[in-house]
């Protein structure tokens, strides 16, 4: 499967985005699809996952209650839609892939990042 996100750009603190990423294939809806994030001179981190009929989520403690994934996949398309943000939300943020659940955080398939930058 091949990824594409999209939808970053600059916000202000207590803004919302919406994180975007399609995805190629015809297996999509087989996936765990999961965001991943990594801020400049960290490490990447896990935001968030859902599984393949989007019935079972997951949440880093940093975004629970602001973030929320969820998936469409008639569309190919998983989002992030991320409210209230604050300036260490300022990251690249990635979608990825994976054919099992209990892999999520060791996905397979990685597409490209988007850059979201939350202004103070």
């Amino acid at each position: 499967v091949q990824l594409q996100a999209s939808g970053g750009g600059l916000v202000q603190a207590g803004g919302s985005l919406r994180l975007s990423c399609a995805a190629s294939g015809s297996t999509f809806g087989s996936y765990a699809m999961v965001w991943f994030r990594q801020a400049a001179g960290k490490e990447r981190e896990f935001v968030a996952a859902a599984s393949w009929s989007g019935g079972s989520t997951e949440y880093a403690d940093s975004v629970k209650g602001r973030f929320a994934i969820s998936r469409d996949n008639a569309k190919n398309t998983v989002y992030l839609q991320m409210h209230s943000l604050k300036p260490e939300d300022t990251a690249v943020y990635y979608c990825a892939a994976s054919r099992l659940w209990s892999q999520k955080r060791v996905p397979g398939y990685w597409g490209q990042g988007t850059l979201v930058t939350v202004s103070s």
